[in-house]
């Protein structure tokens, strides 16, 4: 399914194509603000209205993430809504990092492909042949298996990893090595009062707590950088008295810098997402710390780079327009991810194929 949204707002669901020259003329014709993609049905979408409900069902879809900045704006200290930065964008690389990892390693997908989303986050695209499969109890599992982070307008508290799983050992290294930089420097979450009192509602009552606090209010002008060894060692000390450890201050990593999950975009087998391209471009996970969101191709950039291009003395006017920009490391990368999904297709079919005649 293809979805289009046009500049009048109007929003054109369940359109199928049989190849991507029926695609092409229809964009050009309409020309949408917005291309949505959806699932593989049982009856070409645009051949809906033509059968019954029943017998119209989804069958295949990627397995796709949506991770997006907004749900930082509680610790969010330099923007927020739609706006981004380069201090905020670190959410997204470790959020590349910890997911990207724990879908290679701990479910052992191949065909994997982030996004920018073009405004305030990254989509993530899971093309294996098991991913296209899943049913939605499927996807919830492997989401539920992802999300730490509970949503809770009541607890102050909303990880606890006392039963750690060792995935989360992996996703640790990696948050731990992000937590003073990204945190304590660049959302400066002890430098205000309210952003201590956040940290410190987290904490249960009890001495550890009380020490935190006289330090604090004792040391107003002690670094974040102190702050935060005076409570993971005060912690530390209180909890090694315990039978068993609560773990509070790896917690507190976690809740600050843990991939925020939009759960509802992974679960449903029928949910669209934006398509690649749309304004958006894919980011290399390897590369995700290079990744510049606010230095992206964008329509006004790339018309300015085809007329500059062809306006040279050495313009060779033959070539694709795309690769005349800047766009054009971006569609290799596609391509080449597009073409290795085809050839595991291929090899997949052989296989099957000789199961049968075996």
């Amino acid at each position: 399914e293809f979805s289009f949204t046009l500049p009048s707002d109007i929003y054109i669901r369940f359109k199928s194509f049989t190849n991507v020259d029926e695609l092409k003329k229809e964009i050009e014709r309409i020309q949408p603000i917005k291309i949505d993609i959806g699932a593989i049905y049982t009856v070409k979408p645009s051949l809906k209205k033509t059968v019954s409900e029943k017998a119209f069902k989804p069958v295949e879809k990627e397995f796709v993430l949506d991770i997006d900045m907004t749900d930082y704006d509680d610790i969010r200290s330099c923007c927020s809504g739609g706006d981004i930065c380069h201090l905020c964008w670190e959410f997204m690389t470790v959020s590349i990092k910890v997911i990207d990892r724990s879908l290679r390693d701990d479910f052992g997908f191949k065909q994997i492909m982030w996004v920018y989303s073009g405004r305030r986050g990254v989509h993530c695209w899971i093309s294996d042949k098991r991913a296209l499969k899943l049913s939605n109890e499927g996807r919830k599992a492997v989401i539920n298996f992802l999300n730490v982070i509970k949503a809770s307008s009541q607890k102050a508290r909303r990880v606890r990893t006392n039963n750690f799983h060792p995935s989360l050992e992996y996703s640790f290294d990696i948050l731990d090595k992000h937590f003073d930089h990204l945190l304590l420097n660049n959302m400066k979450i002890l430098d205000t009062v309210e952003g201590r009192q956040k940290v410190l509602e987290i904490i249960p009552d009890g001495p550890p707590k009380e020490k935190i606090v006289k330090m604090w209010e004792e040391n107003p002008y002690s670094s974040a950088q102190e702050k935060w060894e005076y409570l993971n060692e005060t912690i530390e000390k209180g909890e090694s008295k315990k039978r068993f450890k609560d773990h509070v201050a790896r917690d507190i990593v976690f809740q600050y810098t843990y991939p925020r999950l939009d759960v509802k975009v992974s679960t449903n087998i029928n949910h669209l997402l934006k398509s690649p391209f749309c304004v958006c471009v894919p980011i290399k996970p390897e590369e995700c710390e290079k990744f510049d969101p606010l230095n992206v191709p964008t329509l006004p950039s790339l018309n300015a780079e085809i007329h500059a291009y062809n306006n040279s003395e050495n313009a060779d006017k033959s070539i694709s327009d795309y690769k005349k920009t800047s766009l054009a490391p971006y569609v290799d990368y596609f391509d080449k991810y597009a073409k290795s999904i085809v050839m595991q297709t291929k090899l997949d079919k052989r296989e099957e194929s000789s199961q049968i005649e075996f």
